[in-house]
């Protein structure tokens, strides 16, 4: 299979951060419920989302865990021409402390607002774990793919010690990302999130993935492209050195 197909999947699923949430509907058995949900990808680089336990679609999964996510490109104008990810899926609860404490972590630097409703409500973290991808990158450009999601080598201690250090130290290197990639600037930027591949800037309640010009597999490959993209006058391709 395109070892293309897949890293342009992995890419569209990295620069959204929502989809369609498809489940088997408890209440009207034999029909699919579909229903919007935030999500960011967890150490193993799969669907992560938080989700209330009164929700139909968790009544939906505690019945059947089968489920399936769309994502698509935002704002695309010919939604018939741009790429899209149809993840299948088998939804599974977190439900070890550790596994929880490490969710939520990653979660809240995504979507800080859902700390509130969490500690408020009876939210619970679930994981789509894949099954198999179709994925379609525009007329004629379909594939079934079995392997889209990659693990991110610095999540945990390395990424959020990476994260807090850009956010505290390197406000004018991030402000520079995002005039490079001509992001929004209507409020400050934070770095949330570091892959082997990009990394995550939230700009309000917006989510950007940047992509590293080469893989970063640790801390110091790491390092080297942000201090390297922060000198840069131009955000380079993928695959060459930055200036």
């Amino acid at each position: 299979m395109s070892m293309t197909a897949e890293k342009n999947a992995r890419e569209l699923l990295l620069k959204e951060y929502r989809g369609v949430l498809s489940t088997h509907s408890k209440s009207m058995p034999g029909f699919p419920f579909g229903s919007v949900v935030p999500y960011c990808l967890n150490e193993q680089g799969v669907p992560l989302i938080l989700i209330s336990r009164i929700a139909q679609h968790t009544h939906n999964l505690r019945k059947d865990a089968k489920c399936s996510l769309l994502v698509g490109e935002r704002g695309a104008e010919d939604v018939q021409a741009a790429g899209r990810l149809t993840l299948l899926a088998e939804a599974r609860q977190l439900e070890e402390p550790a596994a929880i404490e490490a969710a939520a972590d990653r979660y809240y630097r995504y979507f800080p607002d859902a700390r509130d409703y969490h500690t408020a409500h009876d939210f619970d973290f679930w994981v789509l774990e894949p099954v198999r991808w179709r994925f379609i990158g525009g007329f004629g450009a379909i594939n079934w793919l079995n392997e889209v999601s990659m693990a991110n080598p610095h999540a945990g201690e390395a990424e959020r010690g990476m994260v807090e250090h850009m956010n505290d130290d390197h406000a004018s290197a991030i402000s520079h990302y995002v005039a490079l990639a001509g992001l929004p600037q209507h409020e400050p930027a934070q770095l949330v999130g570091i892959d082997s591949e990009g990394f995550h800037l939230r700009i309000g309640k917006g989510l950007y993935w940047l992509a590293f010009p080469t893989s970063c597999n640790n801390p110091g490959s790491v390092r080297q492209a942000l201090v390297s993209l922060a000198r840069a006058e131009v955000w380079p391709t993928v695959g060459q050195a930055s200036a």
